[in-house]
């Protein structure tokens, strides 16, 4: 079979490590559902090993053993070291999958740990905890090299390899530093996949600017190579620093850049469609408007304003959009309701609450239901301090006790 690109969107991993935002549990609960509508084979949801964390990724794992969640993963986080992941099955009893992450470059080993561990001790590590979680029930490990782009391209397969013979299923290339770039990252991650015929991660950071392409590259030396690929992004591109590989930029090339769709096979259960809500709910949630050049959903994708730019496209879209604003979900007009509102929330009483769940078509067997709910949407909006959005409110009303488990987080 030929080799494949996937997506591992760790949005809920990495990208809530920003510096100076949030993401609250409901908001990180729904991003992962529509990422999983969006065909996204794995989420990284989280860190099971952090308490506030424990209860909702459990919450997100029973919304997938109920169904809610129906395709996509979820992946947790945590360090290559054995007690971590004993700590995450134990906090986390149902998670099978996981990635685990050590540094590999020198600057790193020198900077962080200041002599007091070696590279041997790194990989004796990390091949503990890659056995460790495989026989605590451990679907799939991805081993996460921390700094590789900065790291000597035989230290990566001699890591690889002893990955692989403990049980690993994947390597994440991670471009820690955004350091990277297009033709660098091809080389070493071709030479990578030659070398063990492993499947390979791509964790790119955009502090050159580069993430998107430093992310397709590698990928196309993992593909030439015969091994399958999986790209980490986040939606709208957060991320520490600068920010990440974004989700839907990285499948806009994958797409329709030429050189790129050719030559490499990605996952057919990606629906580009979804692109519009995803990123419209990312920015709410996260309170971060989505830049106006944005690819593919900022405001001026398809904007024209030049006269030779109007004209051509009014006579033919392909004289300057490579896809149509329908290809991502756009088309349809922002529309703000200006007439009487009724909404329902931290001080929502009954009869609004019933008003505005009779609007979703969802209405409650008796009394005493619609209570209950109408608490729990009380402590969601407390929670998000947002305006429930209508698939929050549905997903409170149809997965009660998951949510409550979602919202409660024990010290």
């Amino acid at each position: 079979m030929k080799a494949k690109v996937y997506l591992i969107d760790v949005t809920n991993r990495d990208g809530v490590q920003t510096s100076r935002i949030l993401l609250p549990k409901l908001s990180k609960t729904v991003l992962n559902i529509y990422l999983d509508e969006m065909g996204i084979y794995q989420s990284e949801l989280g860190f099971p090993t952090l308490k506030h964390e424990i209860n909702y990724i459990n919450g997100n794992l029973d919304l997938a053993k109920a169904g809610f969640i129906k395709m996509m993963r979820l992946g947790g986080w945590c360090r290559a070291i054995p007690e971590d992941v004993m700590l995450a099955f134990k906090n986390c009893p149902d998670i099978r999958d996981l990635n685990i992450s050590m540094s590999t470059s020198e600057i790193m080993i020198q900077g962080k740990f200041q002599g007091r561990i070696t590279w041997k001790d790194i990989v004796a590590s990390m091949t503990g905890a890659v056995r460790t979680a495989k026989e605590l029930g451990a679907a799939t490990v991805g081993v996460n090299a921390e700094d590789a782009s900065r790291t000597n391209v035989s230290r990566l397969i001699d890591c690889a390899l002893a990955a692989q013979e403990a049980g690993a299923d994947r390597f994440r290339y991670c471009d820690t530093l955004g350091a990277d770039d297009p033709l660098s990252a091809y080389e070493k991650v071709r030479e990578l996949a030659l070398a063990t015929k492993m499947p390979l991660e791509l964790h790119g950071h955009n502090d050159l600017g580069m993430a998107e392409a430093v992310s397709c590259a590698g990928a196309q030396g993992a593909i030439e190579s015969g091994v399958d690929v999986y790209i980490n992004t986040t939606v709208n591109g957060h991320g520490e620093r600068s920010g990440n590989c974004d989700l839907v930029s990285t499948i806009l090339a994958l797409t329709y850049a030429p050189g790129l769709a050719g030559k490499m096979e990605l996952d057919g259960q990606v629906d580009l469609r979804q692109a519009w809500k995803i990123a419209k709910y990312a920015s709410y949630a996260f309170g971060l408007p989505i830049p106006v050049n944005q690819p593919g959903v900022g405001a001026n994708a398809f904007a024209h304003e030049s006269g030779i730019h109007a004209d051509g496209t009014l006579k033919d879209r392909r004289n300057y959009e490579l896809y149509e604003p329908e290809a991502v979900g756009r088309g349809e007009p922002d529309l703000a309701h200006t007439g009487r509102i009724i909404t329902t929330g931290e001080y929502g009483g009954i009869n609004g609450f019933r008003h505005v769940y009779d609007a979703l078509g969802i209405h409650f067997n008796n009394d005493a239901e619609a209570r209950t709910i109408l608490e729990l949407v009380q402590y969601a909006n407390l929670h998000t301090q947002k305006p429930l959005t209508d698939d929050e409110l549905r997903l409170i009303a149809r997965h009660p006790d998951p949510v409550r488990k979602i919202l409660t987080i024990t010290p």
